[in-house]
């Protein structure tokens, strides 16, 4: 065997075992695998990993916007006619939050932390002064009091005379500020005097200005990656007390601010929320992509507040059996101090039409109002958020107090509130570089079946050369004369030229 097959098959060889080896790696996974268990290591809550200082003190923009609902025709509402309301805003603040006195437990498999909220107003952002612009809208302070003393005759008869002295009626007129973070309400004030645990100032927002909701115990992810950022305590409780069964009372994943990395688009995303008092989830939607990075979608389906005829394990939210509202809304007084307060998407999206058609100015519309993540599946890095909820207060008859006789029960839309979030550049950047390495580590096998293609054409080129340089030596074999004297010779033999012997006598 010459050299230059000894090349060829050399060639050869390898171009079958590149093409093996990278079959065999790609169908195994095995790069794939090995880049998710490093990335299931790094993204772990636990000091000087690779996510725990963004954890704490998140460094993309939040954005929270309120849009107010101001009635305009009160006095033909009272009389009985349809509530005409308008939409005012944004009013938008620049959200700052970080984790305050984080500290690691358990052999760093747990972390508790207070999660710290501020608001600072942007005008350029906003369509007024909130100082002086003005809504009209439900005196929840009233119709607080109203509810929770329902049916106690003697000490509703007191409380309206309060009323009366006061001057409070069932709607007022304040400015955003005051609505937002807190006015002296006169009712409250009165009550207060004689108990002192009443505060007389209200506010939608009032003490949720660079406070916090309480300590959150988190799983860190060191023991399992799929506990990543799942809440496992919450003041000290695993389970609620607010509502009337397991289900409706248990704490379940994360606080909305981490998600674990490696998602799939058929499981649920799991959050629970101080504001609703409960637990929600959210279901894959679409694949969209931010800031180039890609990302899934989750979003809450219809059935996170569907009734209990739509959805039976949400009838442990009913306050009592009487008091299940219907399909798009959940009644949050077991968790407000009894307010009459009845949480929704905006504009009742999702909500039966009823509650839509029973308020002049509502036009829920998916892109609007709608809440989402987008989540991207291999880090769980959220790229895009948008929460929105309605706070709305549920105006009926009550018991002990004459004025309610002439009212329709109506669900009344106070304001609504969208908390938005986009990635930065810098985290963008940061993100897509992991991408990238996790990308070309995942492809590795794949590099290797391309270097071998390229070899397997190398190795074609050579055969065929070869191929042919063996064809052309043997059409070159054909007999030749080895001088023109065989050719003169008839006999066709050898000529052999002989030299004559020299004479020794010479």
């Amino acid at each position: 065997m010459t050299r230059r097959s000894c090349s060829v098959y050399a060639v050869g060889i390898i171009c079958a075992l590149l093409m093996v080896v990278g079959v065999g790696l790609y169908v195994a996974q095995t790069f794939r695998t090995i880049m998710h268990n490093r990335l299931k290591k790094e993204i772990v809550l636990v000091e000087g990993s690779r996510v725990f200082a963004s954890w704490k003190t998140p460094p993309p923009p939040v954005y929270m916007e309120f849009f107010f609902f101001n009635l305009t025709n009160m006095d033909e509402f009272l009389k009985g006619a349809k509530p005409v309301v308008n939409q005012i805003g944004p009013y938008t603040y620049r959200e700052y939050r970080y984790k305050d006195n984080v500290t690691m437990m358990e052999n760093d498999t747990l972390v508790s932390a207070y999660n710290i909220k501020s608001f600072v107003f942007l005008s350029d952002k906003s369509v007024g002064d909130p100082n002086v612009d003005a809504i009209t809208t439900v005196n929840i302070p009233l119709w607080a009091v109203m509810n929770k003393l329902k049916g106690n005759y003697l000490k509703s008869f007191g409380v309206n005379l309060i009323i009366s002295a006061t001057k409070s009626d069932f709607f007022t007129t304040r400015t955003v500020n005051e609505l937002l973070w807190g006015y002296e309400d006169p009712l409250l004030a009165r009550l207060s005097s004689s108990s002192p645990e009443i505060d007389k100032i209200f506010g939608l927002m009032y003490k949720k200005n660079g406070t916090n909701s309480g300590e959150f115990v988190y799983q860190t992810g060191v023991q399992n990656y799929m506990d990543y950022g799942r809440v496992k305590t919450w003041k000290g409780q695993s389970q609620l007390t607010f509502w009337n069964s397991n289900i409706s009372n248990s704490i379940n994943g994360s606080d909305g601010s981490a998600f674990h990395p490696l998602l799939e688009k058929d499981e649920r995303i799991y959050i629970f929320t101080p504001d609703l008092c409960r637990t929600i989830y959210m279901e894959y939607e679409k694949d969209v992509e931010v800031n180039g990075i890609p990302a899934y979608r989750f979003t809450p389906p219809r059935s996170v507040l569907a009734s209990k005829e739509e959805n039976p394990d949400n009838e442990g939210f009913c306050v009592t059996k009487d008091e299940c509202l219907g399909t798009g809304l959940l009644k949050v007084s077991p968790c407000r101090k009894a307010a009459p307060v009845v949480a929704s998407f905006p504009h009742f999206y999702l909500a039966d039409d009823k509650f839509v058609e029973a308020i002049e100015g509502m036009s829920p519309v998916r892109e609007q109002h709608q809440t989402f993540l987008d989540l991207n599946p291999t880090t769980g890095v959220i790229v895009r958020a948008n929460k929105r909820a309605q706070i709305n207060v549920l105006l009926s008859k009550l018991s002990g107090f004459a004025k309610t006789r002439t009212l329709k029960e109506t669900v009344f839309p106070v304001m609504f509130l969208n908390e938005s979030v986009v990635i930065d550049d810098a985290s963008a950047a940061r993100v897509q570089k992991l991408l990238l390495i996790v990308t070309l580590v995942s492809s590795f096998p794949l590099i290797i079946v391309g270097l071998g293609l390229i070899m397997l054409l190398v190795f074609i080129i050579l055969l065929v050369r070869d191929r042919r340089q063996k064809t052309s030596g043997d059409d070159n074999t054909s007999y030749c004369p080895v001088s023109d004297k065989e050719k003169d010779d008839p006999q066709n033999g050898t000529f052999i030229g002989l030299t004559p012997k020299a004479d020794p006598q010479a």
